[in-house]
């Protein structure tokens, strides 16, 4: 079993930066994908970025490609999302999850652990 909790966001103004931070823990020895997604309220579940293990691979959503910033520090076992330009359509609760494979899926289906989430909001 993983265990996943997000930190880090909050209420900011359109323009502002948040850094989200994911920390796991439990069976963290594999060398798995890991990923952001979001949900807006009545809204699915959405793709923001994933990584791989080694950092070497990641993957973006086109709305946020240029703006926020995938990373991982395996040594703390922990996933970072700095989120830059922040925008009012960029409110919601973000989830951090674990996959079982090496290889970056979009589909949140591909991923097996999930932490509770936290909420941005950014006012415009």
């Amino acid at each position: 079993q993983v265990q996943l909790v997000e930190s880090g966001g909050g209420l900011v103004q359109a323009g502002d930066s948040l850094r989200l931070s994911c920390a796991a823990s439990g069976r963290t020895a594999g060398r798995d994908v890991m990923g952001w997604f979001r949900q807006a309220p009545g809204k699915e579940r959405e793709f923001v970025s994933a990584i791989t293990w080694s950092g070497g691979n990641t993957h973006y959503r086109d709305s946020v490609k240029g703006r926020f910033t995938i990373s991982r520090d395996n040594a703390k076992n922990t996933m970072y999302l700095q989120m830059n330009s922040l925008k009012h359509e960029d409110t919601a609760v973000y989830y951090c999850a674990q996959s079982l494979s090496a290889v970056i899926y979009t589909d949140y289906a591909r991923y097996r652990y999930w932490g509770r989430g936290t909420q941005v909001t950014v006012s415009s």
